[in-house]
């Protein structure tokens, strides 16, 4: 189990060096609010875009996950608390007003980056668009 790295697993390399290479800039392992003891993978804070790059075995992907031989009830429960906090944390961010993408690591890094990418476009547009309110008041 050390083996497994909590951060900068080659899956979040790749997306964050094609990130940059947009001209993108962001924050890594940062916890995108405050008070939440989370971290996200990838944090841009001005235009509140959080990126998780989850790995297929501890984040069960409907696509790779195969259940655990030895030891699998305790695999299993651990599997869905991982599931269990993700869909919590995915709320709580949301709720507080912010963009999550959530990245497979069997994803093609550049189609995962171009996501992100136009996510933090979007997001940035629309804190422009949004009209500024007036400190006079009438």
């Amino acid at each position: 189990m050390r083996a497994n790295k909590a951060r900068d697993t080659g899956p979040e390399r790749r997306v964050r060096s094609l990130l940059h290479k947009m001209g993108l800039r962001y924050r890594i392992n940062a916890r995108p609010l405050a008070g939440l003891r989370r971290t996200a993978d990838v944090v841009f804070p001005a235009a509140r875009v959080a990126v998780f790059i989850d790995g297929c075995y501890w984040h069960g992907c409907p696509e790779h996950y195969r259940p655990a031989r030895a030891n699998d009830r305790f695999w299993s429960d651990k599997i869905a608390g991982n599931r269990a906090r993700d869909a919590e944390t995915n709320g709580l961010l949301t709720e507080a007003g912010w963009t999550v993408i959530r990245i497979w690591e069997h994803e093609s890094p550049t189609e995962a980056a171009d996501r992100v990418a136009t996510a933090v476009r979007e997001a940035a547009s629309n804190r422009r668009a949004r009209p500024e309110r007036s400190s006079l008041s009438s």
